[in-house]
């Protein structure tokens, strides 16, 4: 009886056991494939937050202005032959909806971006494209900003920290003063004379008119 009781407790502690072993296995499995799926939704929130930077880029080298809404995007019909900027509307990845925090240009009427409304905290902090470099250690994915700026503006939006909107413009070089064109200082510089080709020597006569004999 002493014996069975004893193997029996043997048993239950090694259910139990088994059951905690069991139970970490499965919760490292469940945190592993957590940041895999995370880490997926994240590389694809870069891919369609460039697609609609893209998208609104092409339409305002078309439309000289920003888009009034992400509809313009998938179907502009305010020229002769209606133009397509996106494929389709795409969701947010993260959140899983098309709830995108629309960003507008500085006047307010248009949008020049978009970004995602998750607070959550990114995987990514390092090693981003020059064009996203402000996405480093941001704390949430709202503050990763996909934002078009037209080239021929003053300011660029993707510049060095300190150089953005509100940076001061960079000094343009003074004129000279205009002086009295009968004046000796302001006699223009002779112009510069083109580089003299040294004479040709000729060549020697040849000693020998008859070398080298030739051949029939």
């Amino acid at each position: 009886m002493r014996s069975r009781r004893r193997d029996r407790g043997f048993t239950y502690l090694g259910l139990m056991a088994a059951i905690v072993i069991l139970g970490i296995v499965l919760t490292t499995a469940a945190r592993v494939w957590s940041f895999s799926e995370q880490r997926d939704k994240e590389a694809q929130l870069l891919w369609v937050g460039d697609q609609y930077r893209l998208a609104i880029g092409r339409y305002f080298a078309v439309a000289h202005h920003f888009p009034l809404s992400l509809q313009n995007l998938l179907l502009d019909d305010t020229s002769p032959v209606p133009r397509h900027f996106l494929r389709q509307l795409y969701r947010d990845p993260i959140t899983g909806e098309a709830d995108w925090d629309l960003i507008l240009d500085p006047a307010g009427n248009g949008i020049m971006g978009v970004a995602s409304k998750s607070k959550l905290a990114p995987i990514k902090r390092r090693n981003f494209p020059d064009i996203e470099f402000g996405f480093a250690d941001t704390e949430c994915y709202c503050d990763w900003k996909f934002i078009y700026v037209p080239r021929n503006n003053f300011y660029r939006r993707y510049s060095a920290p300190g150089q953005g909107q509100n940076a001061p413009a960079p000094a343009v070089p003074a004129l000279p003063p205009a002086c009295d064109p009968s004046s000796v200082d302001c006699t223009p510089p002779p112009s510069p004379q083109p580089p003299r080709t040294p004479p040709r020597t000729p060549p020697p006569n040849n000693p020998f008119p008859n070398w080298p004999p030739r051949t029939h």
